[in-house]
């Protein structure tokens, strides 16, 4: 077999077969294949798509190319959970200790952030003394004392995606449904959960722009699991302005704290609801109601509360240094005019909030755990000229281009509109 007769099999739009698939990743990952031959068949794909039995076949081979998760010591059923990346996004803090805190184990890999969206680990760091480098004696002994991990993703897993995704980033094929979704995936299969519900968001400060786009994805990626012995369920989630009121690392474990203690935002608590719930339903054990209801229990009783501070101490972090001011200085951002407010552009509040240094614009950038933007106002809520927007949590006072963006980002209209919806569909 040749990888020249895969690529021009894939540029007639033919159907690759398992071994021609499987054949492309072990050579890739082995260094069998060049990049400038796998960078021709990638492009391929881009061009003419996989249809979803290649797509699991992809995915599967992808899986195969490293160590995956053995979590049959755990008893009873495990789940786990992905977003496609949001601004504001502190779900998996919020989400987990609710699960974990009903019987049911979370075991989860996650990354950092790059560019305007935040990855789980990074605002985990923002926790003095949290370790996400487990071993594997560490993930373990995490899982079974508290119910729930959350890790960096070990350097075996799946490496193929790892290679896979440098070579997309160069390439131009980073947007194609058949390689997100096997990259996607791959990792969540690889991770060992019984069951998978993912988070697509959806608007202008997501991947998917378009909810045509994102329910093609998340279909695509439902079918990969199904396929391959996984309930699930993906959440179509509206991404047009910030989840929450904070963007920025500690600052959104701080609101991920004061949600689970009963004080939070209204989208937060409907999203951190509806993710929880296809959770519990998702494990065969759970109607709607009885998912509803035992979430409302959970967090009404504090249950869920304190299995997120185990949780933390059991990963080395000191929970008190949440609460934990280190910015120098905070500066307001004010309406300049009466109105309603009809937009506010995630993206640019993402952005705003990797110049006060909270992001990367790279992988090699040092991040700041004390910066990032409190949102005070958000779509459909009226203002006066002065009051406030934002607030920057900043170690610098020069922040005139910071505060142009945000005020760019934000649209004041002199009618009302109607606040957003957080939950715009579910894929099952």
């Amino acid at each position: 077999m040749k990888i020249i007769d895969l690529i021009n099999k894939k540029k007639r739009s033919a159907e690759l077969t398992k071994e021609e698939i499987e054949f492309f990743i072990d050579g890739f990952v082995k260094g069998q294949i060049p990049d400038y031959q796998a960078s021709a068949f990638l492009m391929s794909i881009w061009f003419n798509g996989m249809n979803n039995k290649e797509t699991s076949l992809l995915t599967n081979a992808m899986v195969s190319s490293g160590d995956t998760m053995d979590l049959s010591f755990i008893k009873g059923k495990t789940v786990d959970k992905h977003s496609t990346g949001g601004v504001g996004d502190k779900l998996s803090l919020t989400v987990s200790p609710i699960i974990a805190s009903l019987g049911i184990s979370l075991a989860k890999m996650s990354g950092r952030g790059l560019g305007h969206t935040g990855g789980t680990i990074d605002k985990l760091e923002a926790i003095e003394g949290l370790n996400t480098e487990l071993t594997k004696e560490q993930f373990n002994k995490t899982i079974q004392e508290t119910g729930m991990v959350i890790a960096g993703q070990t350097a075996n897993l799946v490496p193929a995606d790892k290679k896979l995704y440098a070579l997309r980033d160069v390439t131009g094929t980073v947007d194609s449904i058949p390689l997100i979704a096997s990259s996607i995936m791959s990792k969540k299969i690889a991770s060992g959960a019984n069951s998978i519900v993912l988070d697509v968001k959806v608007g202008s400060g997501a991947f998917m722009k378009t909810i045509d786009e994102a329910r093609e994805l998340a279909s695509v990626m439902v079918s990969i699991g199904e396929s391959l012995g996984r309930k699930t369920i993906a959440v179509l989630s509206n991404m047009d302005q910030p989840i929450g009121r904070y963007v920025g690392n500690r600052l959104e474990v701080l609101e991920a704290y004061e949600l689970l203690s009963g004080e939070y935002e209204e989208d937060l608590y409907e999203l951190t609801v509806e993710i929880s719930k296809q959770l519990l339903i998702s494990t065969g054990d759970f109607t709607e109601d009885q998912a509803v209801k035992a979430i409302e229990e959970s967090l009404a009783s504090g249950k869920a509360l304190q299995t997120f501070k185990r949780f933390l101490e059991a990963q080395g972090g000191k929970v008190d240094s949440i609460f934990n001011e280190k910015h120098k200085f905070k500066i307001a951002v004010k309406s300049p005019r009466d109105g309603y407010i009809s937009k506010i552009d995630s993206e640019e509040v993402g952005m705003a909030s990797l110049m006060l240094g909270a992001g990367r614009e790279n992988k090699d950038s040092v991040i700041n755990h004390a910066t990032g933007v409190e949102i005070h106002k958000k779509i459909g809520n009226k203002v006066s000229a002065g009051d406030t927007l934002f607030t920057l949590y900043t170690d610098t006072e020069n922040i005139n281009e910071i505060s142009d963006r945000l005020l760019n980002a934000t649209v004041i209209n002199e009618e009302r509109v109607e606040k957003t919806n957080s939950i715009l569909e579910v894929v099952k």
